[in-house]
């Protein structure tokens, strides 16, 4: 037996090294730094980052080598929030009733594919239909499809009548009254049913919708929907399952009680004042902006018949309004984390957010940073994700220009490693 194991254990010392994947970068963006490095080698280790080092160094025999001399590499990018399982247009209020939940989940295969290649390898999926979403993370992290890395919601909270009510706007013979299982909720006690079916459901995160929206067919897209106490049961019991809690929010009074109550990240925050920014600071809590979503629904309100006109109002007086409170928040340094509310606008399209955050005073090199270790802090790994580091996951990704001198450069993404996998090349 002794000599059997030692014939063993000679065989696993003499055997190769598993091959490597040797990554050759011109530049290397630093985000926690906040420098751009040159001439980078970054070795990549099955799913992980091995080593990053100065200079262009080979690895040893029958590792792959990859030539991105001609290219600026950075960590993979993260959304903070999208919505996988469609894509908005003109039709989407008529196939409410037209399409089944298999439906949108195969339509949801090529979204994800399209992110994943436009550099996002995480994404944080903020609210879907019958938990296609919670399907789609479980598909990609098996292997079946391709995508990004997923962090999902499954369906959002409301308060009846609220944004994510599932039923607004439907004829009274159409309806069933939703229950917090569906999403909808009516005080504490319901919250509760409502978070622990989301546990049983498997998410990863929670998301309720503090204030009115634009999209939904309701009247109000800024009016407050939940009661602080309700808010407040929410994070509380959220906590008990190891959830946060993302809170959608237009109007400044909603966001406060959520901030108040505990919420991890306000989406949107159009009508943010300054009491709202004090809080959010004081809170430590993030703002995921959305300005491209504002734009998007700002620029479809002039097509006639493109909204319901109940939608298109709310749509011409929020959506331009996003990018100033942006700009208000991040004077103030209130914490900010990327997020673009894709689904809305069309998938692949993400990383134009970046120019809309450059216009509102973000240098470059910090609106990376708000799509990497900021998005990665948000959802609780920075010692795993939003950084080039011995250790980190193997996210990597790269643009054939320095995105610190022309931040549109973020939008020609030429190269995508997800886990060590790599999805695109330079010329593909």
């Amino acid at each position: 037996m002794k000599v059997l194991i030692g014939i063993l254990l000679t065989t696993l010392w003499s055997s190769p090294a598993m091959a490597a994947t040797i990554l050759h970068c011109g530049r290397l963006v630093d985000v926690r730094a906040g420098r751009v490095l040159t001439d980078m080698t970054i070795v990549v280790d099955g799913s992980a980052i091995r080593a990053v080092e100065k200079g262009l160094t080979d690895g040893n025999a029958g590792d792959r080598v990859i030539d991105l001399r001609g290219n600026t590499c950075m960590p993979g990018l993260i959304d903070m929030h999208v919505h996988l399982t469609n894509e908005f247009s003109a039709a989407t209020y008529l196939e409410r009733f037209q399409l089944n939940p298999t439906d949108y989940a195969f339509r949801s295969v090529q979204f994800a594919e399209r992110t994943l290649l436009a550099g996002f390898t995480t994404v944080r999926d903020l609210g879907g239909a019958s938990n296609v979403n919670v399907s789609l993370r479980n598909a990609v992290n098996s292997g079946l499809i391709i995508g990004p890395r997923i962090y999902t919601s499954g369906r959002s909270l409301a308060t009846t009548g609220g944004h994510a009510d599932p039923t607004n706007g439907m004829r009274i013979d159409l309806v069933e009254n939703p229950t917090p299982e569906d999403g909808v909720i009516n005080g504490p006690e319901d919250a509760l049913r409502a978070v622990r079916q989301r546990y049983k459901d498997g998410v990863d995160w929670i998301k309720i919708t503090a204030t009115g929206g634009v999209l939904s067919v309701a009247a109000s897209g800024q009016n407050s929907q939940f009661t602080e106490d309700e808010i407040r049961a929410i994070v509380e019991i959220a906590k008990d399952y190891g959830f946060r809690v993302a809170a959608h929010a237009h109007g400044a009074e909603g966001l406060k009680r959520a901030v108040r109550a505990g919420v991890a990240s306000i989406e949107h925050g159009t009508y943010l004042d300054q009491e709202s920014i004090e809080l959010m600071k004081r809170h430590g809590t993030y703002y995921v902006p959305t300005i491209m979503a504002g734009k998007w629904v700002a620029e479809k309100s002039q097509i006639d018949g493109f909204f319901p006109e109940v939608v298109r109002g709310k749509a011409a007086e929020i959506g331009p309004l996003i990018q100033n409170a942006f700009e208000r928040a991040y004077r103030a340094g209130v914490k900010i984390a990327f997020g673009t509310d894709t689904g809305v606008s069309a998938h692949g399209n993400n990383a134009r957010e970046f120019k809309y955050m450059v216009e509102g005073g973000m240098s470059p090199l910090e609106a990376i940073r708000s799509a990497t270790l900021e998005a990665a802090t948000l959802l609780g790994m920075p010692d795993q994700l939003g950084v080039i580091e011995v250790g980190m996951f193997a996210d990597i990704v790269a643009v054939p220009q320095d995105p610190t001198q022309d931040i549109t450069a973020m939008e020609r993404i030429s190269f995508v490693m997800k886990d060590g996998v790599v999805y695109k090349q330079p010329g593909q």
